[in-house]
């Protein structure tokens, strides 16, 4: 009777009261410094948007709190992960900030990855500029993971977008989440990709933006965090202080002061790609399981891909291919088609059971001429201090998502290659027809991954092996490196077990 008592007590809220809000109108957002510094770009590349690849770790925390500090009218932040640390706890502060000067900021994170931060949204949330809401949230608050046992059909699908818009006139798009590991102000550096553009799509991601914002699964704030007390409004603000008093904070913001982006941005002399370029993302619905097969992310996907007919680049850190992928990555290698995928190695991916789904097709595609690379963990070689290795870091996971096909357009974005953003997760992505980013990415293989990553191959006797080059010098191991008896044992285990559908 409690326990019944308790899960009727702990229903969602009603979205009846929950106030209506819409992107900032295009003609007034051109009225605002971003329009001014972006608009003469865009107007002299009708048709196309403008594209910059965000691969510094530094130059991508550096892109949001300028986005933040010069936005005048709305921002618009979407997030599956916002950690509670250093970056985390500076680019909340900078959203009080803008928030303070009267920018109407709107923030919707999925629930999961709030972990830590109640208070301190609470307090964001009493402002009354800055609205945050919550993505298909847990109405148990204290412990989350109870739950996943009453209600796991709609807790195990997560909103996992990922953008940052500022007056609808620059938006970042890609691969981050928010924390240090992903902005190179930790130990673990996970190496990942956004892209900041300007021009019409912008303008799409807004509208995604709101029809996620009004969706079902987003609730208020305050109807799902527990209230805090009047006297502690300033809560955060006063929290954000302390920290950037700390050697640490303040070493890591004058290396995000040296970044060149910034006076590039700010001047209007930031390189761009200029391209055709189109969103592609979920119906918010799927986070119900109620959307249509043609409104899934992957749908679209594929339509976008066709017909590769020289090579297609894959680069996924949770590459789960199904029998289904299997063999459409099979058959391309079969007609000719040069497939390539890069994803983590035993040793450097955090999920295990993501590698075991997917080394237990790992022999079909290299049968079919898949080639296939693994990241290593450690790189010594390269320092977060250090211009950026493209898919290369210390202490590194790989973290982007990149697709390219015939060295003609890119998708770069959240979508991970598996059953979870196939299925269940809600998913945001951008693709660019732009044969100078394609090439980059190829470049990028032909270099960094050789020098960063195992390629793992068959030996003409079935046998499975992986080959690290250093110094133009193949070492080649016959079992998975870095990865001991007990740990090849359970990957072998969990790659048995029936849960590919979770992975």
């Amino acid at each position: 009777m409690c326990l019944c008592s308790g899960l009727l007590g702990c229903a969602l809220p009603a979205l009846d009261e929950r106030p209506e809000s819409f992107a900032l109108d295009s003609d007034l957002a051109r009225d605002t410094h971003l329009g001014r510094v972006v608009s003469p770009l865009v107007d002299a590349h009708p048709n196309t948007s403008g594209i910059h690849p965000l691969q510094r770790p530094i130059d991508a925390f550096a892109a949001r709190g300028l986005l933040a500090h010069l936005a005048e009218r709305t921002l618009d932040v979407q997030y599956y992960h916002w950690n509670n640390d250093l970056t985390g706890t500076l680019l909340l502060e900078a959203l009080h900030a803008a928030a303070e000067r009267g920018v109407r900021v709107r923030l919707l994170l999925d629930d999961v990855g709030t972990r830590g931060l109640e208070a301190e949204l609470a307090a964001l949330n009493a402002h009354p500029n800055l609205e945050v809401r919550l993505f298909n949230p847990f109405p148990m608050r204290r412990a989350k993971w109870f739950g996943l046992l009453t209600d796991f059909p709609r807790l195990n699908r997560r909103m996992h977008n990922k953008s940052f818009t500022a007056d609808n006139q620059v938006a970042i798009v890609g691969g981050r989440n928010v924390g240090d590991a992903y902005f190179g102000a930790a130990g673990v550096l996970y190496s990942d990709l956004d892209v900041l553009t300007i021009g019409p799509i912008v303008e799409e991601i807004s509208r995604d933006f709101d029809r996620y914002w009004s969706s079902e699964s987003a609730h208020v704030a305050e109807q799902v965090l527990r209230p805090i007390p009047p006297d502690r409004e300033n809560r955060f603000a006063s929290g954000s202080f302390l920290i950037e008093q700390e050697a640490g904070a303040a070493k890591y913001m004058s290396k995000v002061g040296q970044s060149a982006l910034i006076g590039d941005l700010l001047y209007g002399q930031l390189p761009f790609e200029w391209a055709k370029t189109r969103i592609l993302s979920d119906d918010p619905a799927k986070a119900l399981g109620l959307a249509d097969k043609e409104a899934l992310l992957i749908h679209q996907l594929e339509d976008i891909k066709g017909e590769p007919q020289g090579s297609v680049t894959l680069v996924s850190p949770y590459f789960v291919p199904t029998a289904a992928s299997a063999k459409v990555f099979s058959d391309m290698a079969r007609r000719g088609v040069d497939v390539r995928i890069l994803t983590n190695s035993s040793d450097a991916t955090p999920v295990p059971p993501v590698h075991a789904g997917y080394a237990r097709r790992r022999r079909q595609l290299l049968e079919a001429g898949v080639k296939l690379y693994e990241l290593r963990s450690l790189i010594p070689a390269v320092t977060p201090d250090d211009d950026y290795v493209p898919f290369a870091a210390p202490s590194s996971a790989l973290h982007a998502k990149v697709f390219s096909v015939d060295d003609k357009r890119v998708y770069i974005g959240s979508f991970n290659f598996d059953p979870r953003s196939e299925n269940l997760n809600t998913e945001v992505g951008l693709v660019i027809e732009s044969p100078t980013l394609a090439r980059q990415i190829s470049t990028a293989f032909d270099t960094s991954v050789r020098a960063n990553a195992h390629e793992v191959r068959l030996k003409k006797d079935g046998r499975m092996y992986w080959v690290k080059f250093v110094d133009d010098e193949a070492h080649h191991s016959y079992t998975e490196p870095y990865a001991g008896f007990w740990r090849r044992r359970g990957i072998f285990l969990m790659g048995i077990l029936p849960i590919e559908w979770l992975l």
